[in-house]
């Protein structure tokens, strides 16, 4: 969803709160810990802590209450579109890139974001059938890599796509008509 430029939409208002892994002291299970480089936020070194595979969750009544402090007082992270943008400076200008950095600054869906296999991307989810703007350089980037990075972002009556390739060539933009089911 695109945001109106008067709701208040921003970069900095749309920051996302820091994320910790969560764990426990090893044999003391019912209180949970936010997890660090080195061992808990609260202290506690890594060798003592049991990791799991979920996030702290400060408003947990189970949380540590010196984690849940640290882990509320750090900094706020980038959003999708924010981090997107970033990414996108690099990538030749042109019109379509342009409209791509508009729509991200009004809080436009970055709907998918992720990397792996470049061929197994191009069948399942880059839709370049569809794009009708910046379909040959896309097409040629997902032939070539191996690996590479995509984001799908929807605007108005497009549907962008965003090239994202791994080794230091510069992103591609594309995009076509947005279809709606």
């Amino acid at each position: 969803m695109t945001h109106d430029a008067d709701d208040g939409w921003s970069f900095a208002t749309a920051r996302e709160a820091a994320s910790f892994g969560a764990g426990e002291l090893t044999n003391v299970p019912g209180i949970d810990h936010a997890m660090a480089e080195s061992g808990t936020l609260c202290g506690i070194p890594e060798q003592q802590v049991t990791r799991y595979m979920h996030l702290f969750e400060p408003a947990e009544a189970q949380a540590c209450l010196d984690c849940r402090q640290q882990a509320q007082a750090a900094p706020t992270k980038p959003c999708a579109q924010e981090r997107l943008h970033d990414r996108l400076q690099d990538a030749d200008p042109g019109q379509t890139r342009d409209d791509l950095l508009a729509a991200l600054r009004k809080g436009a869906k970055v709907g998918l974001w992720l990397r792996g296999p470049a061929s197994q991307l191009a069948r399942h989810y880059a839709g370049l059938d569809s794009l009708t703007e910046g379909t040959e350089a896309a097409v040629e980037a997902f032939n070539t890599a191996m690996s590479i990075g995509l984001a799908r972002v929807e605007d108005g009556a497009w549907r962008f796509l965003a090239v994202l390739p791994e080794d230091d060539s510069r992103p591609l933009v594309a995009r076509g008509p947005r279809t709606l089911s």
